[in-house]
């Protein structure tokens, strides 16, 4: 059984007497300890299908089992849950409490695990701050840190609830590319070393390349799934997109 099972998942919005089929019949399945890229033009339906992922939004029509359990009939509540208990988001706006400390930041999502202590939440943060390398930046505001060491905070914060898959929506799109770089190894090492699952959605290349898949996307359809990154580019450009900006 694959850690995600997408089956003929659709979603369709009604915007006054225009319906949009954000989605159209994705059939997916992700492994437990994959790293794939979703990728595509603006407009393609990747961030849709990230937001389905993700769990924060539901399907219009199809299935989604996670670890073999059925999100689509699920309430919000547990979704709530399930994104809580399974998943952990970093963004590309990096989404940290500006007046909270590296460590606070991380220790947030703990405060709904039941039976924690503090000096338990305390512990775990500043473990994850140490595997990130911001072991000495711990007390340190988010104004206080370069982007790259606001995203690593992010990705530490994600990985807290130790989530079965990391998603991360374009998670570069703010940082420099000597930056960006750093922080795809350090995607690529969780990925190697501890077998995490890692869905990413990207507009650069140079990210999309260091996935071991690439799904590509074109009007709310895959395209290409494919480890092949040439082939993956060659999908995109058959649209008219270049390979420098999907």
């Amino acid at each position: 059984m694959a850690l995600i099972e997408l089956r003929d998942v659709r979603r369709e919005y009604d915007l006054g007497e225009v319906r949009v089929h954000a989605l159209r019949s994705v059939t997916l399945n992700i492994e437990q300890g994959e790293y794939v890229a979703l990728i595509g033009p603006s407009g393609s339906g990747k961030s849709t299908l990230m937001n389905t992922l993700g769990c924060l939004d539901r399907p219009t029509h199809g299935s989604y089992l996670l670890a073999g359990q059925e999100i689509v009939d699920m309430s919000r509540d547990d979704r709530a849950r399930i994104r809580n208990e399974k998943l952990g988001f970093v963004f590309q706006n990096f989404n940290l409490l500006n007046r909270t400390s590296a460590l606070e930041n991380v220790e947030l999502p703990l405060h709904y695990a039941n039976g924690m202590t503090s000096r338990k939440r305390r512990e775990r943060a500043k473990d994850l701050l140490n595997q990130v390398g911001l072991g000495d930046r711990i007390d340190h505001h988010s104004s206080q840190l370069s982007g790259g060491q606001q995203q690593r905070v992010a990705i530490a914060r994600a990985l807290v609830n130790h989530p079965s898959i990391l998603m991360a929506d374009e998670p570069t799109g703010n940082l420099d590319s000597r930056t960006s770089r750093e922080v795809i190894e350090l995607f690529q090492k969780l990925n190697e070393d501890f077998a995490l699952t890692v869905v990413l959605v990207t507009h650069d290349p140079a990210v999309a390349r260091n996935a071991k898949r690439m799904v590509v996307l074109r009007d709310g359809s895959v395209v290409e799934d494919t480890s092949d990154f040439q082939l993956a580019m060659r999908a995109i450009q058959q649209d008219a997109f270049s390979e420098e900006e999907f």
